[in-house]
C-alpha cells in the first residue's frame, strides 16, 4: 500500500476566503456566524448562519459559466483553484489521464432550486433556463473540477448528508493509496442558506437561533453555514520525487453504519468508527492528541459522541483534546468534514488547536478536554476528524505530522 499525503489546500468559508485567512480566524477563535442575508429571510425563524460574505462571484467567472454554476460550484472551483496551486501538480498526459476528483456534497444546488422555484411558483412563469439541470445537480461541482483542471480519471459525488466530504477524502484516499491514481482532488462544498433551505431545516427543530455552543450545557442547536474545502491528496514518493512541499500525512479511514435510526446517532456506531479508524491507521489509541469532533451543539450529537470517544480511548481521553469548529463557521452539511480537516492540518503543522467557542457551562455528561474558547499551542502527532450523519452513517480519517 503507498502512502497518502496532502500537498495542497483551499477554501473559502465564513471565516475567510482562502486556507490562512481561515487558519487565522480559528486561532483567534473568531466566530464568522452572524444574521443571514437574503430574500425573505424575514418569514424564518432562523436568522443566523455561518454565511461567506464579500464574495463577487462576477468577478471570478464569465456570463457564460455564470449560467451553469450554483453558488456551491462557485466554491468548490474558488477552493480547488487555491489548494492545486498550492500543490503545483499540473495535469497533463498520463498525470491528467490518472488524477480524478471525488466531492463532497448533500444539498446540491439549492440556490438554483430555490430561486427556479420561486419562478414557477410564486412568479407564474412557464420556462425555467435550459441549464436549471446541470446547474443544480449534486455533480456539478465535480464535473466543473474535472472539465477546469483537466482531470480525466475517476470523477464523482458522494452524497451522505453530514459525512459527505469524509466518505469523499476516505474514498480518494483509497485510490491514491490502492495506486489507481498517484493524485485525486477531493473535499466538499455546501451552499444552503437560501429560503428553501434554511425552511426545510427549521422544520426538524434542531435550530439555534442565537449561536452554536457545541459540549455547553446550555448548547440550544446547531447553526448551518456554508462553504467549501478541496484538497490535494497525492502520492507520497510522487510528492517527494518533484519537491512538494507536504502539509501531513493520511494514515487511515473507516466507515460504519448505525442501522438504527434515520436521525438520532448511535454510540457504538460511532465508536466502530473511530476506533476502524484507529486499526486501519495502525496506531495505539494513545498516540491521538487531537480529534475535530462533529460536534454540532446539539444534545443527542456532542452527548453520543463524547460517550463514544470514551468508549475507545477509555484513560487516554481525559487527555486528548477535541474541539468543535463548527461554533466559528457553522455547519456545512456536506462541506462540513472539508473545512473541519483544515484543523487537523493546522494542530499537525503549526502545533496549535483551534478551540470550541461559544463555551460558557460544563455539561458532565461531555467531560473532556474542548478545549473551550481559546486556541491552545501543543504538540500533536495524530489527528483524527470525526463526521457522523443522518441516516446513521459515520466516516472518520486519521492523519500524522510528516
Amino acid at each position: 500500500m503507498k502512502r497518502v499525503v496532502i500537498t495542497g489546500a483551499g477554501t473559502i468559508n465564513a471565516l475567510g476566503h482562502s486556507v490562512p485567512a481561515t487558519l487565522e480566524a480559528m486561532r483567534e477563535g473568531r466566530c464568522g456566524i452572524g444574521e443571514l442575508e437574503f430574500r425573505d429571510v424575514d418569514r424564518l425563524a432562523i436568522r443566523i448562519g455561518g454565511q461567506v460574505r464579500g464574495f463577487e462571484a462576477e468577478g471570478r467567472f464569465n456570463r457564460q459559466q455564470m449560467s451553469l454554476y450554483d453558488r456551491f460550484t462557485q466554491f468548490t472551483l474558488t477552493a480547488a483553484k487555491e489548494a492545486i496551486e498550492q500543490s503545483g501538480l499540473e495535469f497533463h498526459g498520463d498525470l491528467s489521464a490518472k488524477a480524478g476528483v471525488v466531492l463532497g456534497n448533500s444539498g446540491g444546488g439549492m440556490q438554483t432550486l430555490d430561486e427556479n422555484y420561486r419562478s414557477v411558483y410564486e412568479d407564474g412563469k412557464n420556462r425555467v433556463h435550459p441549464f436549471v439541470v446541470p446547474k443544480l445537480m449534486n455533480n456539478a461541482a465535480a464535473g466543473h473540477v474535472s472539465m477546469q483542471f483537466n482531470l480525466k480519471g475517476p470523477s464523482f459525488t458522494v452524497s451522505t448528508a453530514c459525512a459527505s466530504s469524509n466518505h469523499a477524502m476516505a474514498q480518494a484516499f483509497q485510490m491514491v493509496r490502492s495506486g489507481m491514481s498517484p493524485a485525486m482532488i477531493t473535499g466538499g462544498s455546501e451552499s444552503m442558506l437560501c429560503f428553501g433551505g434554511v425552511k426545510a431545516w427549521e422544520g426538524l427543530r434542531v435550530m439555534s437561533k442565537d449561536a452554536c455552543r457545541p459540549f455547553s450545557a446550555n448548547r440550544n442547536g446547531m447553526v448551518q453555514g456554508e462553504g467549501a474545502g478541496i484538497f490535494v491528496f497525492e502520492e507520497y514518493e510522487h510528492a517527494r520525487a518533484r519537491g512538494a512541499e507536504i502539509l501531513c500525512e493520511v494514515i487511515g479511514f473507516a466507515m460504519s453504519s448505525d442501522a438504527s435510526d434515520i436521525v438520532m446517532p448511535s454510540k457504538q456506531g460511532a465508536a466502530r468508527a473511530i476506533s476502524g479508524a484507529l486499526q486501519d491507521a495502525r496506531i495505539n489509541a494513545s498516540e491521538v492528541g487531537y480529534i475535530n469532533a462533529h460536534g454540532t451543539g446539539t444534545a443527542a450529537n456532542d452527548k453520543t459522541e463524547c460517550a463514544a470517544v470514551a468508549d475507545v480511548f477509555g484513560p487516554h481521553a481525559d487527555r486528548l483534546m477535541i474541539s468543535s469548529t463548527k461554533s466559528m463557521h457553522g455547519h456545512l452539511i456536506g462541506g462540513t468534514g472539508a473545512v473541519e480537516l483544515l484543523a487537523c492540518i493546522m494542530a499537525l503543522r503549526d502545533g496549535v488547536i483551534a478551540p470550541t467557542i461559544g463555551y460558557e457551562d460544563p455539561d458532565p455528561e461531555c467531560a473532556l478536554d474542548v478545549v473551550p474558547n481559546e486556541a491552545r499551542e501543543a504538540k500533536v502527532d495524530v489527528a483524527l476528524s470525526n463526521a457522523f450523519a443522518f441516516g446513521g452513517l459515520n466516516a472518520v480519517l486519521a492523519l500524522r505530522k510528516v
